[in-house]
């Protein structure tokens, strides 16, 4: 199965190459605020570059409904049982979607950290979301969701005065899986640090 999923990945990753598209993953556990960021950031981006979403759930369209309200193009894909979404449901998506060269795909992925880790979609990379109402040591938890991500997101930052969570713990425990991984601490819902995933994105796509 995933030799198979690995091999359409790869398909995915040169058809978004060469229609100079940035697909991003963005993998969280359920509840870390994933639907909220991206309702956000398309508004922000203010249509430069164009963003279609791939919204993955194992049932609803509840997500989908809140993305289309922005006006972005989005596809729900509901996966029954399944943990995570795979290459081929990312390539009807986007056959369905069909979006234009140089847009922006964003792919909102069914919330678990564990599966998600193992499947490529053809994605530019993975950006994994916590929120400070969760542990710090999830990393350490899941190690393999932080090794393969490019960019870690520390959101619900608002609420840091009124839990316990260490962000230098988190911080250092991501490192300890992966080095190399960037951060940036957000609230999706003030807008605190969102300039910053704006920029981040932006110079992805190479807007």
């Amino acid at each position: 199965m995933l030799l198979q999923n690995n091999l359409l990945a790869e398909r995915n990753r040169g058809w978004f190459e060469a229609k100079r598209i940035t697909a991003l993953n963005l993998v969280s556990s359920p509840g870390s605020g994933k639907t909220t960021l991206l309702e956000k950031t398309i508004a922000m981006l203010e249509g430069r570059p164009p963003v279609a979403v791939v919204e993955g759930d194992q049932q609803t369209m509840n997500d989908a409904d809140r993305i289309a309200a922005t006006g972005a193009a989005v596809m729900q894909v509901n996966t029954g049982n399944g943990c995570h979404l795979d290459a081929q449901m990312i390539r009807r998506a986007c056959d369905e979607l069909d979006p234009p060269d140089g847009s922006l795909v964003m792919i909102e992925n069914v919330g678990n950290l564990v599966c998600p880790a193992l499947f490529d979609l053809g994605e530019a990379a993975k950006v994994v979301i916590i929120s400070v109402t969760e542990g710090a040591d999830k990393p350490l938890k899941y190690p393999n969701m932080f090794a393969e991500s490019a960019l870690c997101l520390i959101n619900k930052i608002d609420l840091l005065p009124y839990v316990d969570f260490d962000v230098d713990a988190c911080v250092d425990a991501a490192r300890r899986v992966n080095p190399r991984l960037e951060f940036l601490q957000v609230s999706a819902t003030t807008g605190e640090g969102l300039d910053a995933w704006i920029a981040w994105l932006r110079d992805r796509c190479g807007t």
